[in-house]
């Protein structure tokens, strides 16, 4: 029996929309199965199933074979008593399964003006509700905290189920799997794939207790990393120094990892970065005092762990497994859900199979070719060679090829600052970042109106927008003194995201096809406006081999990436192998892991065995498999630089994120016609190497 889609033409003035689906974790795409709410089973036997498919297609007729078989057997795997005995579950399927087209097309656009208010609004008042714990907006109180850990859509599925509108979706558009997709994709239209994404939508029953269970732990982990802060001017060496300013407050780790970047050339840059290397290790090994953790009363030297207070030695009270606790946490919440996804029941298999829609065998394979690239080690004698010195563990995140246009990051911090002290100057600037990209000021105007800017408590990050009529959120840093360069990086990527949601959301052809295929092409974009942030502020890199030592710069980031996100990837699977471990057990897995990764494509480079410093990155505390998009959307930012040398970069964005949500092998073929790889960077590299050379 051959899959087919209802050939259907694109009805001009559909509603454009990017729905959120009640909760991210409880929509993941799963083949249909048994497994029920609470583990109720449906009551729907096969010979139940049999005679309603018989009798459809007597009523109907056999063209429409694979949507009736299909159709009523989702159906049915999501039946539960609740729902009707076996007589009602007949009268239902024989009554709202869908024969004809134009019916079919006008239930799918009701679908999605309707989804686009529900879902839209639901995210709107989640958004809200989160924002004293997302942006810097004074001190946390209790209970900001217990609303922004609320899910306000957590009852939505189950409304959607026991009114049957999930029914006459499962009922009428059928789930494909991934090879399935990727298979009949290439002859779809954009149509035919928002009905294959509609019928990604209904695929488990989830309580709506688990999804607000999820929601806490997720919303507690956030807060705990938005708040993990080191105060750099509160170290000491060993001689008792302070090496940082006064009041430099760097969030863990992404302000760290920025700090050591930025001391490369700088005067005591060495001694800064061996400190706040050892900082590193402290959070990883969780011995680090927590009384040094966003606080500035204490003074810390973190290479003996000794805990000073106006001179005083005070004993140090190490945080223990609070970390890993966290992550423990995520594990189970994640854990419980996997009963409900009976073919994808584990969240390593829903993260890829149906997250990413790429084989995790097929990442992995990707990750460790790159990082045992010879080119990798030719790359660090160049580095070792421009430092004049062996290379260190943090070396990792060297970025001498940056040349920022022979300008000091103090210097360019001036010129941030002034450019922008708050928020509302970075927003009131987009239209004319845009601009300075080539986009039209038409469309830039149209694209900075439905993005907002506002200070973060974190780092920074994208907030989407759930719909047509909500903005996306850019969040950066903003300090005292306004926006520093480290921010205005940030903000610059952030953008980048911000611009791919406006795109995907207000120019797709299909309202279920808004969006990009995963969270790494939306990456892609992100980077590819970030290694423009100088630009945009008017400084022109004149250095003629600055696109060799471009290249170098991804190629060397990319493989520190590769190593973090092999560690998270071997960290989920140790967790599955030990789900009754606690965070103690987890704490000395995560450790030996990173440096059992670090052993094999590592300790050859640096030249030390046994640092887990790869277990050093946020991310795997609060955003669960999260780390790879990271790789995987340079490796696609790449190829797309590459494809538009030469071409107007606005035009060709405008064009590659309106694609919309396909699997990425037919997104990639689309827009560049080839699939992502490391060869096209490898011969990146090589050739810039030589001219280095």
């Amino acid at each position: 029996m051959q899959p087919a889609l209802v050939n259907t033409t694109i009805k001009q003035g559909s509603a454009e929309m990017k729905y959120i689906l009640i909760l991210a974790v409880a929509v993941l795409v799963a083949a249909c199965g048994p497994s029920g709410q609470d583990g109720e089973t449906s009551p729907i036997a096969q010979t139940d199933i049999d005679s309603v498919i018989g009798k459809l297609l007597e009523q109907h007729g056999s063209e429409h074979e694979f949507r009736i078989t299909r159709g009523v057997n989702q159906t049915a795997a999501l039946w539960r008593r609740a729902d009707g005995d076996p007589e009602a579950f007949e009268t239902f399927c024989l009554q709202r399964f869908i024969a004809d087209r134009e019916e079919l097309d006008l239930v799918f656009d009701r679908l999605a003006v309707n989804f686009e208010y529900l879902f839209g609004y639901m995210g709107r008042i989640g958004f809200e509700l989160k924002r004293r714990i997302h942006e810097d907006r004074g001190p946390i109180h209790p209970v900001d905290q217990i609303f922004a850990a609320y899910n306000p859509s957590a009852h939505v599925q189950q409304d959607l189920f026991g009114n049957k509108i999930a029914f006459i979706i499962t009922l009428n558009f059928p789930n494909y799997s991934l090879e399935e997709k990727n298979e009949l994709g290439k002859e779809w239209s954009d149509r035919q794939w928002g009905y294959a994404r509609l019928g990604d939508l209904f695929t488990a029953r989830v309580p709506a207790r688990i999804i607000q269970e999820n929601s806490k732990v997720y919303s507690e982990a956030q807060l705990y990393i938005s708040e993990y802060n080191i105060y750099a001017g509160q170290l000491r060496d060993e001689q008792g120094r302070q090496l940082f300013p006064e009041g430099m407050k760097l969030l863990s780790h992404w302000n760290i990892r920025d700090e050591i970047k930025s001391n490369y050339g700088q005067p005591r840059g060495l001694p800064k970065q061996e400190m706040l290397y050892r900082v590193m290790l402290r959070i990883i090994n969780q011995d680090i005092p927590v009384q040094v953790i966003n606080s500035p009363g204490f003074q810390w030297n973190p290479q003996t762990n000794e805990l000073f207070k106006e001179g005083e030695a005070l004993p140090a009270q190490p945080e223990g497994v609070t970390r890993y606790q966290h992550l423990l946490n995520n594990f189970h919440s994640m854990q419980r859900l996997d009963p409900y996804y009976p073919n994808l029941n584990t969240y390593i298999k829903r993260r890829f199979e149906s997250g990413m829609e790429i084989p995790r065998e097929e990442v992995k394979r990707l990750f460790k070719e790159y990082a045992a690239s010879p080119l990798i080690r030719e790359t660090a004698e160049l580095i070792s060679l421009r430092l004049g010195r062996p290379l260190r563990p943090f070396d990792l995140w060297y970025n001498g090829f940056v040349g920022r246009a022979g300008i000091s990051e103090e210097n360019l911090s001036r010129i941030t600052q002034s450019r922008y002290p708050d928020a509302r100057s970075m927003n009131d600037d987009l239209p004319r970042i845009l601009r300075d990209l080539g986009y039209e000021r038409k469309t830039a105007e149209l694209i900075a109106s439905k993005i907002e800017v506002d200070p973060a408590r974190g780092s920074g990050h994208a907030y989407g927008a759930s719909m047509r009529e909500m903005p996306s959120h850019l969040r950066t840093r903003i300090g005292a003194d306004g926006m520093d360069y480290k921010g205005y990086n940030i903000a610059v990527h952030e953008f980048g995201h911000n611009v791919e949601q406006t795109i995907s959301l207000h120019r797709v052809n299909n309202p279920f096809i808004s969006g990009v295929p995963n969270t790494a092409f939306t990456e892609a974009l992100a980077f590819m406006f970030q290694k423009r942030d100088l630009q945009l502020l008017g400084i022109q890199q004149r250095d003629p081999m600055m696109e060799h030592l471009e290249v170098l710069n991804i190629f060397w980031d990319n493989y520190e990436m590769m190593g973090v996100s092999l560690v998270d990837m071997m960290v989920w699977e140790w967790l599955y192998e030990h789900s009754k471990a606690d965070a103690r057990r987890l704490k000395e897995a995560v450790i030996r892991i990173a440096r059992e990764v670090w052993n094999e494509y590592y300790a050859d480079v640096f030249g030390e065995k046994d640092i887990p410093l790869l277990a050093i990155y946020s991310h795997m505390i609060q955003s669960p498999l999260y780390l790879m998009n990271y790789p995987y959307g340079r490796l696609i930012m790449y190829q797309l630089e590459d494809y538009i040398k030469g071409r107007d970069f606005a035009k060709e964005t405008l064009r590659m994120f309106s694609i919309g949500r396909v699997t990425p092998e037919h997104w990639m073929h689309r827009a560049v016609g080839e699939q992502i790889s490391n060869q096209p960077i490898f011969t990146a590299a090589e050739k810039a190497l030589k001219a280095m050379r």
